[in-house]
Order: structure tokens, then sequence, then C-alpha cells
């Protein structure tokens, strides 16, 4: 797991370092560990990116582009609700 706070937000802009910190674990997590299955997350109440469900979703769904390029097989994006259920944003295989 690779935690980072609002990483939807960070994900789509930047800064440069923090997207550079987050691929450089996430290529660890693949190649060393194969890893197979990347799902980028957003949450209600987001302390790291305190914007509408609606803004985290277009993120969430741009993020998934920014992972994609990094050749990860699978991407899931979720939100996660009010309730703690996860709704599903987007997906790339």
């Amino acid at each position: 797991m690779i935690t980072e706070p609002g990483p939807d937000k960070v994900l789509t802009s930047g800064p440069i370092e923090l997207i550079e910190a987050i691929k450089s674990k996430v290529l660890i997590s693949v190649k060393a560990h194969g890893s197979n299955t990347v799902v980028i997350a957003g949450h209600y109440d987001c302390a790291g990116n305190p914007v509408s469900k609606e803004e985290h979703c277009e993120e969430i769904k741009k993020s998934i582009k920014v992972i994609q390029s990094w050749n990860i097989p699978i991407i899931v994006g979720v939100w996660v609700n009010e309730q703690w259920k996860i709704e599903i944003v987007d997906g790339i295989e």
C-alpha cells in the first residue's frame, strides 16, 4: 500500500517531485513484489484535497491516465463515500 494525502490531486497537478516519488514506489511494488493492480482512491471528507466528489472523480479519471503511462497492467479508480463504501469511478485494463 502506498499512501499520499490527496493522491488524485497530486497525480494531476504535481508537484513533479511528488509524482515521481509515487511513481517510484508504484514501480517498486509492481516490479519487486509482483503487484498487478493499482487502485487510485479518493474519499469523502479528504483533508489533503478538500474538493467535491465530482472534482475528485474527475481527478481520479485523470490520475488513471497518468498511471497508465507507467505501463501498469490494471488500474482502478474508486471513490469511498460517506458510508465508507467503495464506488467504482473508472478502470482501464
